[in-house]
């Protein structure tokens, strides 16, 4: 048998040794994008990470952003929250997958975690990015600030420092990535969720434009930002919670636990200003903090230059209810109230979302409110908006197959379609009647199918269906069979325009 050697590959900080697998793809961990963000400097923009001498051993996962253990009722998140905080202050890193020996001028995609802005690392099963290197693509996945020290919004620090995080990432692959076989052109940002926000607050960046050429946003939203207002209450709870002046000097005193356990006493409040909904509807504190939305900085003429590919779950709302037990006890005053937290004229929307689904229970009713007011209506908004600019291409998909998992209820959900994208639906981890994907073995085209859709549009800019345009907003329904359809929902969609 032939033993290769574990490869090493020069970066501009340093030479790193990564790890050769057995399917001919190598992966490079725990890689320094900027300088370990302590004291002070986690409330300053990311800092270049000093060089080093020698090899770096980049074999083994490395440390994550401060952060609580997350548990979302009956459910097993485990493979996408991972488990908890590994602690070290050196987390600032990325995780490089490659096919091994690769040179030459493949597509890079950036991977940006979900996780609410509070919680994910690179570390979580579902990232690990072996199945794109083996398909020809230089994987890259990140961690970023999260919670207090990534999006509070305080005096004397920049704003969004998770998002200047990613914004530093893309920076180092454009500087070391034709080193791992990638080419630094041909670069595709990508994210899921909170991880989907900020890609749409990316693309609606000036500072990082030229840095990619293309977007995927899974289950994100172009209207999820926070106001300054509605920043600044989350600011002064954090700070009478902690006992410290809301300026970050005083924080900058304040150690990564007490942060972390300051951050899980803020939820539930209340961040409706005269004229603004909470856009996560009391389910986080913490956002992007911008006074223009992404999708209206992208309607602008931000991004219009690059690729995008934005889609939605059809019941992504079920995750928040499903497993808390809170679906099927739902009522007609919970749906009202959900209603009354997303919008501004609630009854109007409850009649709409009723006449479009006559059948429907409350919980449905709820979780499609929820769904919408987290992901739909500001995921149709970002598509719309640069859909309005015709120098790149717009597309549009929605993913519809139903978990079996929690008694056949948990469908549709936030969160489902990332085994299918990173084509590790045959995870043990992802099986069972409390696991992700539920007891059966998902249709095993669809993996492979969604991957290499994923690939082809990171590649070539096209998916392979038609693109959206405001007049007939083509959408692929990808479920066991994919179907294209036109205008998806547009009764529901009409009433948050």
């Amino acid at each position: 048998m032939n033993h290769h050697p574990d490869p090493v590959v020069t970066t501009a900080q340093g030479a790193v040794r990564g790890l050769r697998q057995d399917d001919g793809t190598a992966a490079y961990l725990n890689i320094p994008y900027a300088a370990p963000p302590r004291a002070a400097g986690r409330f300053a923009p990311p800092q270049p990470h000093q060089p080093w001498d020698g090899v770096r051993d980049a074999s083994a996962p490395g440390p994550n952003a401060p952060q609580s253990e997350r548990k979302l009722g009956s459910v097993d998140m485990s493979p996408y929250f991972g488990a908890g905080w590994s602690r070290g202050a050196d987390y600032l890193t990325v995780n490089v997958w490659t096919p091994a020996g690769a040179s030459g001028d493949l597509p890079v995609m950036v991977f940006v975690h979900g996780g609410g802005f509070v919680a994910g690392s690179t570390r979580s099963a579902l990232y690990d990015g072996s199945a794109f290197a083996r398909d020809g693509v230089v994987l890259v996945t990140l961690n970023y600030r999260l919670g207090i020290t990534g999006f509070l919004d305080i005096p004397g620090a920049p704003a969004n420092r998770g998002l200047l995080d990613v914004v530093a990432a893309l920076r180092w692959v454009r500087e070391n990535v034709a080193a791992f076989g990638g080419d630094p052109a041909n670069v595709t940002l990508f994210g899921q969720s909170a991880g989907a926000t900020i890609v749409g607050g990316v693309l609606a960046t000036s500072d990082a434009a030229g840095l990619f050429r293309r977007t995927i946003v899974q289950s994100g939203s172009g209207l999820g930002a926070f106001t300054t207002e509605q920043a600044a209450r989350v600011t002064e709870a954090a700070a009478a919670n902690l006992g410290v002046e809301p300026h970050a000097d005083a924080f900058a005193d304040v150690s990564d636990e007490r942060l972390v356990e300051a951050a899980s006493r803020l939820a539930g409040l209340d961040l409706q200003t005269a004229t603004h909904h909470d856009p996560l509807i009391g389910l986080s504190p913490f956002s992007l903090v911008l006074d223009t939305q992404p999708a209206e900085a992208v309607g602008a003429g931000l991004g219009a230059d690059v690729d995008l590919l934005v889609g939605t779950n059809t019941e992504e709302g079920n995750l928040y209810l499903v497993p808390v037990d809170k679906y099927d006890t739902s009522t007609a005053e919970d749906v009202d109230d959900t209603a009354a937290r997303s919008h501004p004229d609630p009854a109007r929307l409850v009649e709409t979302y009723r006449k479009a689904r006559p059948e429907a229970s409350y919980g449905e009713l709820r979780s499609a409110i929820m769904g919408d007011a987290l992901f739909g209506a500001g995921s149709r908004a970002l598509v719309g908006a640069h859909a309005a600019h015709p120098e790149s291409a717009t597309y549009a998909y929605e993913f519809a197959w139903r978990s079996q998992a929690l008694n056949g209820q948990l469908g549709a959900t936030h969160t489902v379609e990332l085994p299918f994208v990173f084509d590790l639906a045959q995870l043990p981890r992802l099986r069972g009647a409390d696991a992700l994907l539920g007891p059966d073995k998902p249709p095993a085209e669809l993996a492979s199918r969604m991957h290499e859709t994923w690939i082809r549009f990171a590649t070539t800019g096209n998916p392979g269906w038609d693109p959206y345009d405001t007049e007939h907003r083509a959408t692929m329904r990808v479920d066991a069979e994919w179907n294209q359809v036109n205008d998806p929902r547009s009764q529901e969609r009409q009433a948050w325009t």
